[in-house]
């Protein structure tokens, strides 16, 4: 399935501004100038620039333009906000990414791993642990569950590339909402076996429900991270109170 004319846009400047193209607080050419050179009309540039501004790195300001508030950081950071798979973030980051699948397997959920996960007793799911490495550094440990009926043909060989590229391009499955929750957990065996701790003896833990656009879960992941290569950032706007 084609990406919309608004995704290519979007993803072209957040490359271009990514790789400082455009430099930190530099204003982006203006809507003309973009309805121009990607050949589209202004409301597809807009749809682009909206995005681009959810995600924190532009601010649109009235009768002015766009301004490129993005700054790189040098520590990988993994985005609230939005929801982007490993391949994606370690790009936005500089960072080369290689993930290592240590278990794929068949299993149907029972009543813990219900309450575990939000898949109803008796759902058939796939379930892989995956490895991440960036820089050669093995950093994140994810515990995946998908539901098999959503993801047909999901294999280790995709799953160690990019578990949403094949999603997205190959079923055509949009992804929608991801509910998180942030918390820090001790390491556990499977943590010291795989993940270089340092002295470390805690993880940071994002766990998620992940649902396409008909509301309708089909993932569910735990990524345990090491601390000192952890960090969330995302961008909040303030409303006043009337």
């Amino acid at each position: 399935m084609p990406k919309a004319k608004y995704d290519q846009i979007y993803r072209d400047l957040k490359e271009k501004i990514e790789t400082e193209y455009y430099a930190y607080q530099e204003m982006l050419p203006s809507e003309h100038t973009l309805v121009e050179e990607y050949g589209c009309s202004r409301n597809t540039v807009r749809r682009a620039i909206a995005g681009l501004t959810a995600d924190g790195y532009v601010q649109p300001m009235h009768g002015k333009g766009v301004r490129n508030i993005f700054q790189p950081i040098e520590q990988t950071a993994f985005t609230v906000g939005g929801i982007e798979s490993f391949k994606e973030s370690a790009a936005r980051n500089r960072k080369v990414p290689f993930t290592r699948i240590l278990q794929f397997a068949e299993i149907t959920a029972d009543k813990k791993i219900e309450r575990k996960t939000g898949f109803r007793e008796g759902t058939e799911l796939l379930y892989m642990q995956r490895l991440r490495s960036l820089d050669g550094k093995p950093l994140i440990l994810d515990h995946n569950y998908f539901r098999k009926d959503l993801t047909p043909g999901l294999t280790p060989e995709i799953a160690a590339r990019s578990v949403y590229d094949y999603l997205e391009g190959e079923l055509g499955i949009t992804i929608s909402t991801s509910k998180r929750t942030l918390t820090v957990e001790r390491v556990t065996q499977v943590d010291e076996k795989y993940i270089e701790l340092k002295d470390y003896n805690c993880m940071a833990v994002i766990t998620s429900q992940t649902f396409d656009d008909n509301g309708i879960q089909f993932e569910y992941t735990q990524s345990r991270h090491r601390p000192d290569y952890f960090r969330f950032q995302d961008v909040a706007t303030r409303h006043r109170m009337k």
